[in-house]
């Protein structure tokens, strides 16, 4: 076992099998359900399809983000045992709970003044940050010290490109993101929004595209004028989806036909219920290492 510890959200919408398997730490997030609390678990309270349907029918949603207190439960055990704590949180753009990490890291750093506590900032979400977490796990396993990975993170977080479209506007119009208006014409001319992480963490619209299947072909061509080496990339993709897994392969098989040199096959995971709770069904992300943010 490493003597580095790498923590992360349950916003990183991998699977609980995939960070087993890579040796990653998980604090999940909360939300509530028409008043009753839940965990975001990677879909084990409550299936996307369940999640989505009792949205649509009208069900209240609200996130909560991991306390300091969760954090300190998680990070305690690991410091006593003798390990180093590098935690990566979900984008500050997006949520508070960097500030809570950074809160536990300083009472930490002082409880344990032999161990490192550091708490990066992904500037990241969903499948983006947990593409950001992968690498930092197989840095890890290849001998990077906590030291290390910290720099690396923060040297390279805003690599990790992050473009998605949505196909249903409901969710986006009700928590604010978009207009009732343009929601409603959007709705009406089959707009599909495409949008991004910007460098400073938080969600932008980039282009109104009528109809998924250009705002398909929209986000492919991002890729291939953003992606590390271009039509030569050999890095791994992740996609991710709320309820809509068909378009997620649709744009899957678009991205290895265009992309021979991927490295392994493109990787499917559903959207959380945190990051779900916020977009409702049909959204379909993509994220890959690039050379800059748009």
């Amino acid at each position: 076992m490493s003597d580095v510890a790498i923590t992360c959200c349950s916003t990183v919408d991998l699977s609980h099998e995939w960070l087993e398997r890579i040796g990653v730490g998980c604090l999940p997030f909360n939300y509530y359900l028409d008043g009753v609390p839940c965990k975001d678990d990677f879909g084990r309270t409550h299936s996307p399809r369940e999640l989505y349907e009792r949205m649509r029918a009208g069900a209240v949603v609200k996130t909560s983000q991991v306390s300091v207190g969760g954090y300190l439960e998680h990070w305690r055990p690991l410091l006593k045992a003798g390990r180093d704590v590098l935690h990566v949180s979900l984008s500050s753009g997006i949520s508070g709970t960097y500030s809570s990490a950074c809160t536990a890291q300083d009472q930490l750093r002082a409880e344990f003044p032999d161990r490192t506590v550091h708490v990066v900032d992904s500037l990241c979400a969903s499948s983006g940050y947990g593409l950001l977490v992968d690498k930092l796990a197989e840095l890890r396993d290849g001998g990077m010290d906590v030291d290390e990975l910290h720099g690396w993170a923060l040297a390279h977080r805003l690599d990790v490109q992050h473009w998605f479209f949505s196909s249903d506007l409901t969710f986006f119009v009700r928590g604010g993101r978009i207009s009732k208006a343009a929601g409603a014409v959007g709705g009406l001319l089959k707009i599909c929004p495409v949008m991004n992480v910007p460098d400073d963490g938080t969600l932008a619209v980039k282009e109104k595209i009528r109809t998924k299947g250009r705002a398909e072909r929209r986000v492919l061509e991002l890729m291939e004028q953003l992606a590390q080496g271009g039509a030569d990339y050999a890095e791994k993709v992740f996609i991710c989806h709320s309820e809509c897994l068909s378009d997620a392969q649709d744009l899957g098989a678009m991205v290895t036909r265009s992309f021979p040199a991927l490295r392994g096959e493109v990787e499917y995971f559903d959207i959380g219920a945190t990051i779900g709770c916020h977009t409702g069904p049909g959204t379909v992300a993509l994220f890959y290492w690039g050379t800059r943010r748009l």
